[in-house]
């Protein structure tokens, strides 16, 4: 037996002793990490029962963090579903614990397979939706007041308005309608009504031929849903008078997001101005009263054809249109040695899936650099992408590079998105698609 130590001090030593040397407990092993356990897919249990009869869909730990962080759009995989629900459904969602965690469209065949519609445990009925379009048209009436109607407005934002796949544009007194997912198409002729009743539109039409709709299994389509053909509906940007032919045009008739961004483009137009991908000559149109001469470009006969229209219709003189591929026409006019004081750049999206950014990028690189070499000293640059795989960061980095390339030093003087009646909703980022940088090169 040996002796109990004598001091503090002796009794470290003896432990020290006990567990080896510093260097020797160093090189022991260490205990290994926990292995991570895959959580499995959710699975439907015994869940609280709900004010209502809507059917229950369990959500994953993963999915309700999302909702948590203020998403709106659940994916298949996170979540478990009865094998009889059916597409367009509301449904009630819960925890793996059975908590109520809000109300939703359901989705059979898109991989977006819940869409959130309240996080309140309320009655998805009627009213319920004539809340929501009502709280959508009052934000309108504060951003873009129009009591004659004399203009244009998107009503409702789908997802940014908490009515997922839900389309609605107002042109003067006619409205077209857009049901983008199973859910809000199953609901077509109860919006229609409802729009019928709260606004009293001389038309409705249906715009439903857009490929979207294919992820949801739905069909394209279009037509008169309330009134007749209302043929082309006149309608007021600013100053500028705008036909829309709600029928044949471009999306809903045309390109309401970028009205604000077109207006005040205007406010820095001046000299030699140049818009390009100028399709109907919308752009072009709010930079003739200040720029001695615009020159719009578009690929498309038919859209400079109602380009001239449209120029005739404003007494604007003073607009030129070419019918040119606009890379080739930025191309050939930098080589030239060719200067404008002002330049629009709007092209249509070139990265339409995450698979083509890469070359999305390469174009818009190529023509910010032709449009920065065009450019005279203290020339204006009017650049977008409607692109929503190119973030912001990514598209300003794009143009950043142009204009080293270019050497050219460059001030930006606005960053701009959609116009405010296309609200975005905080945490959902495909809310956010539309980029417009307006530059100064020195």
């Amino acid at each position: 037996m040996s002796d109990p130590p004598r001091s503090p001090k002796e009794a470290r030593r003896l432990e020290r002793l006990k567990q080896g040397s510093r260097a020797v407990r160093d090189l022991r092993p260490r205990a290994s990490a926990p292995r991570r356990v895959e959580r499995p897919p959710p699975v439907l249990g015994s869940v609280a029962a709900g004010t209502s009869d809507e059917r229950t869909v369990v959500l994953s730990k993963r999915a309700v963090d999302r909702l948590a962080q203020g998403h709106v759009w659940i994916y298949r995989s996170d979540v478990a579903a009865p094998s009889t629900l059916g597409g367009g459904e509301v449904v009630r969602l819960a925890d793996e614990r059975g908590w109520f965690t809000g109300k939703a469209f359901y989705g059979s065949t898109s991989q977006i397979a819940v869409r959130l519609l309240t996080r309140e445990d309320e009655p998805i009925d009627e009213e319920f939706f004539v809340r929501r379009l009502a709280q959508a048209i009052s934000l309108r009436e504060i951003v873009r007041p129009d009591p004659e109607r004399r203009g244009a407005a998107r009503l409702v934002h789908g997802e940014a308005d908490l009515l997922p796949g839900l389309i609605v544009d107002r042109y003067a007194d006619c409205m077209t309608l857009q049901t983008l997912i199973e859910a809000t198409d199953a609901r077509r002729d109860l919006f229609a009504d409802l729009l019928q009743r709260l606004l009293a539109p001389r038309a409705i039409v249906e715009r439903n031929d857009v490929r979207v709709r294919a992820h949801e299994g739905l069909e394209q389509r279009k037509g008169m849903l309330r009134g007749g053909d209302p043929g082309p509906v006149e309608f007021l940007e600013g100053e500028v008078k705008l036909v829309a032919d709600l029928l044949a045009g471009q999306k809903t008739g045309a390109f309401l997001d970028q009205a604000e961004n077109r207006i005040e483009a205007g406010r820095y137009a001046r000299g030699l101005a140049l818009d390009c991908f100028t399709y109907g000559g919308a752009f072009a149109l709010q930079l003739a009263p200040r720029a001695a001469q615009v020159i719009a470009v578009d690929i498309s006969d038919q859209a400079a054809a109602q380009g001239r229209e449209a120029a005739a219709r404003n007494g604007a003189h003073n607009v030129e249109f070419k019918v040119a591929n606009a890379f080739d026409l930025l191309r050939a006019e930098s080589e030239a040695g060719e200067r404008y004081d002002t330049i629009v750049l709007d092209p249509p999206a070139f990265a339409k899936t995450k698979t083509s950014i890469d070359a999305a990028l390469r174009g818009y690189k190529e023509i910010n650099l032709r449009a920065f070499h065009l450019l005279s000293p203290g020339g204006v640059l009017v650049t977008n992408s409607c692109s929503f795989h190119i973030d912001e960061a990514m598209f300003e980095r794009t143009v950043l590079q142009a204009a080293s390339d270019a050497r050219r030093s460059v001030q930006v003087i606005e960053r701009r998105g959609a116009a405010k009646d296309h609200p975005t909703l905080l945490g959902v980022p495909e809310t956010r698609y539309l980029k417009c940088l307006i530059l100064r090169a020195l």
